[in-house]
């Protein structure tokens, strides 16, 4: 079972990860290229993922090793704040389409497991 602040961490992952779909559902790459709102909301909510991943990895390591490709997700978080100049749309808006589905499933099978704070 997992509880408490690791639980929080999982949700606040979930309802990021939830936003940027709802944020991109129907867009193309264009359309997110074209919006400058659009690209910082997406930015910011990769960014709450990946610091209440690193956070989660810090407080419970177990249930951290249970989501796959766990640093790249967290480096990922690094880039879009500390490397903010260098940010290629492309690779945002392909982690959206690619990458962001299976991190949904993989949060939903643990918030599955999770009792409320």
């Amino acid at each position: 079972m997992i509880e408490g602040k690791a639980a929080k961490l999982l949700w606040d992952a979930e309802a990021a990860a939830e936003r940027i779909t709802r944020f991109t559902v129907g867009r193309r790459f264009a359309d997110y290229e074209a919006d400058d709102l659009l690209r910082s909301a997406v930015e910011r909510q990769f960014e709450i993922i990946g610091e209440a991943l690193a956070t989660l990895r810090r407080i419970d390591l177990e249930t951290a090793s249970r989501i796959p490709d766990l640093p790249r997700v967290v480096a990922f978080r690094n880039l879009l704040i500390h490397g903010y100049a260098e940010i290629d749309s492309r690779i945002v808006w392909e982690v959206v389409e690619r990458d962001l589905p299976a991190l949904r499933i993989v949060l939903a099978e643990l918030l599955a497991q999770a009792r409320p704070a």
